[in-house]
């Protein structure tokens, strides 16, 4: 990435919203795009440039922040896609970042079809953090991709994150994450026993989150989610139904390793009855939710 080089952000959810506005700090501009323009009002206010399609985002760095691969892919195609828009701007060698959770396997596929038919480099970038992460500029971003291409990022991952790492090549940013959400996950129900079993026997739950949060068993989980559990607002945040798309991907990569996924196999069940409960749209810590009807 040279001064120059344009940046864009497309998706404008509760992890793209909050990256946008750092970038255009950092940065000092921004080109955005979303599905749905409103969604792009509070970054428009502080500077970015709206697209009205993917086409007028297509620069030479563009970040995608959306759910899985299959969104990446549909702004590719088409007279208002990505790979029109590159061609009239005649960018040759565009960095396309997906900063979604999606399948290591399906990103390595995807990333070898646009560098050998368009010229595309992909660098996959999932983040863990959450919205609060991304708010202060404080992801842990996990990178696979070429070298240099992920070395010409680093202006863009230093204003959205405080950790960035290059584990490998194209889909090993995928894989670390894979092993990310299982610890998430597995932290999450472990809390959500725990806290059931307190309530059973007669402890306050506000008193044994803080016992727990000054202990061996403190975490960032604990830490971002203890007020959703005394509160009872599971709204916005990471989903259920992500996490257990991203537990589907862990426990594929562990398949096609020959890995052991018993841990991984019990979390599927259990984020799976939240989502068939209807809370699938709900933050994942509504597991507690689901376990205490």
């Amino acid at each position: 990435m040279t001064p120059s080089d344009e940046v864009s952000l497309l998706g404008l959810g509760p992890m793209g919203e909050p990256m946008a506005a750092n970038l255009i700090r950092e940065l000092g501009s921004l080109t955005v795009w979303n599905r749905t323009p409103e969604r792009a009002e509070r970054v428009v206010s502080l500077g970015a440039r709206q697209a009205t399609t993917p086409a007028e985002a297509a620069v030479d760095v563009v970040l995608t922040v959306l759910p899985d691969l299959p969104q990446v892919e549909a702004l590719l195609p088409g007279p208002g896609g990505l790979l029109a828009g590159w061609r009239a701007r005649d960018v040759t060698r565009p960095v396309l970042v997906v900063h979604g959770t999606v399948s290591p396997v399906a990103v390595r596929e995807f990333a070898a079809r646009l560098a050998a038919e368009h010229g595309v480099r992909v660098v996959d970038a999932p983040m863990s953090g959450g919205v609060p992460g991304a708010e202060r500029g404080e992801l842990s971003l996990m990178i696979g991709g070429d070298e240099s291409a992920v070395e010409s990022l680093a202006p863009v991952f230093d204003a959205v994150a405080r950790t960035a790492v290059r584990m490998g090549g194209t889909g090993s940013g995928q894989l670390a994450k894979a092993c990310n959400q299982i610890v998430v996950a597995g932290t999450i129900a472990a809390l959500c026993e725990a806290l059931t079993l307190a309530e059973l026997h007669g402890l306050s739950r506000a008193d044994l989150l803080t016992a727990l949060g000054d202990g061996l068993a403190g975490s960032e989980v604990l830490r971002q989610k203890a007020e959703r559990w005394l509160n009872g607002d599971y709204s916005g945040g990471g989903s259920a139904r992500n996490q257990l798309k991203d537990l589907v991907f862990a426990r594929d990569a562990a398949d096609d390793a020959g890995a052991p996924s018993d841990v991984v196999d019990l979390l599927l069940a259990q984020f799976d009855r939240v989502v068939r409960a209807g809370d699938g749209d709900l933050d994942h810590s509504a597991l507690l939710r689901t376990i205490t009807r």
